[in-house]
């Protein structure tokens, strides 16, 4: 019998489509839709799945999922237990879990998330934030070197 060790794409892949999987909500599980047509003004939340074609602007959340359809557009802060992105959003979001940026996802703001998956093609104007590690941490990085007053090298540990 070969034993062959998975490389680190395929284990991701396989980790982003059975996370895919939870984001996708089947029909019967989708509460609200924000249909093509349709402009939402205001604050706008709900404990259900949302799917968003159209346009929102205020705010956004949602302790379940939230899907935003190519086309669709969302000016506005978002909390969201998952997010699946296709279209724009130009606000800070917060998510829960898992956010996912398709080829066709456009972001302006900040995005805060356990786990983010982001294809080729999406655009992110902002900063990413997953806790874990935290900014004061100490650097991994060892050997780092410095210029000395004379302007040599000198190493560092």
């Amino acid at each position: 019998m070969i034993f062959q060790r998975k490389s680190p794409v395929e284990v991701v892949e396989e980790v982003v489509e059975e996370t895919l999987v939870e984001v996708q909500p089947s029909d019967d599980n989708i509460d609200t839709v924000v249909g093509p047509s349709v402009n939402v003004e205001g604050d706008f939340a709900s404990e259900g799945n949302i799917v968003v074609k159209g346009t929102v602007t205020g705010s956004v959340h949602t302790s379940k999922n939230l899907i935003v359809e190519p086309g669709a557009k969302i000016v506005a802060n978002v909390r969201a237990g998952n997010a699946s992105i296709s279209g724009e959003v130009r606000g800070n979001m917060k998510v829960r879990e898992f956010v996912e940026l398709t080829a066709t996802a456009k972001i302006v703001g900040d995005i805060e998330a356990q786990t983010i998956a982001m294809e080729a093609g999406a655009l992110l104007y902002g900063k990413v934030l997953m806790p874990g590690l935290e900014s004061g941490e100490p650097s991994r990085r060892t050997g780092r070197s410095r210029r000395g007053e004379d302007g040599s090298q000198e190493s560092g540990a």
